[in-house]
């Protein structure tokens, strides 16, 4: 799989990459110095390899390996039901990062994986946290709920989100951007919630609404 950009470079453990290739000297310094092999070309051999912004560093990485759920780390946990878009996840994971949560949860079939474009927009923060894979996210909820995790799913039709006590352990889920959270798991959570809107605008990007409601979430436990 391939990465690209000098921060993501910088940011992705070094144990994780097969080869960097670059254009850049300063890059080759970077690689001699923390033992990363690497191969120095042209710009133009670069654009052959993505049509992506590489910034001169394709970083050639081995594929990711996901977590299961006996590796759940951390008091707040998001779950993605079904997410697509591999920006929303990428932007999510970067969130996730910045608010201090270990884990976050996604479905085996029918969902975004970790790819190139996820770990560029996550900016290499994927390194930060662990990505669990599961066959049934509503038989995983049941199963998280039994572990103490109060379950909060966003959804147009629930309860004013600046208005729910989050204190606990607590899991947001986060739904599909088209279709939203699949019936099974709101009726599987405890509480649903929602981000009033003016009504001109008729709904929030995926990983925007989950940055809004990650932030409220951990405000007052200090996460």
């Amino acid at each position: 799989m391939l990465a690209y950009g000098m921060n993501v470079l910088k940011e992705l453990d070094s144990k994780k990459v097969k080869k960097v290739i670059t254009s850049r000297s300063e890059i080759i310094d970077y690689c001699r110095k923390n033992k990363i092999k690497f191969e120095k070309v042209d710009n133009h051999f670069l654009n052959k390899l993505t049509k992506e912004n590489h910034q001169g560093v394709v970083i050639d990485i081995y594929d990711y390996n996901y977590y299961s759920l006996e590796d759940l780390e951390g008091e707040f946990v998001v779950i993605l039901d079904h997410l697509e878009d591999p920006h929303n996840f990428g932007a999510i994971i970067r969130t996730c990062v910045a608010a201090n949560i270990k884990s976050i949860i996604i479905p085996k079939d029918r969902s975004v994986k970790v790819t190139d474009v996820v770990i560029k927009t996550s900016v290499g923060t994927i390194n930060y946290i662990k990505i669990i894979m599961v066959s049934n996210i509503a038989d995983t909820i049941d199963k998280i709920k039994n572990m103490g995790y109060f379950i909060y799913a966003a959804d147009m039709e629930g309860n004013d989100y600046r208005k729910i006590d989050y204190n606990g352990k607590k899991a947001l889920v986060i739904g599909n951007e088209g279709k939203g959270v699949s019936k099974i798991v709101k009726e599987t959570s405890d509480f649903l919630i929602r981000i009033p809107m003016n009504s001109k605008a008729e709904s929030l990007n995926a990983s925007v609404a989950a940055g809004i409601l990650i932030y409220k979430m951990v405000e007052n436990d200090g996460n």
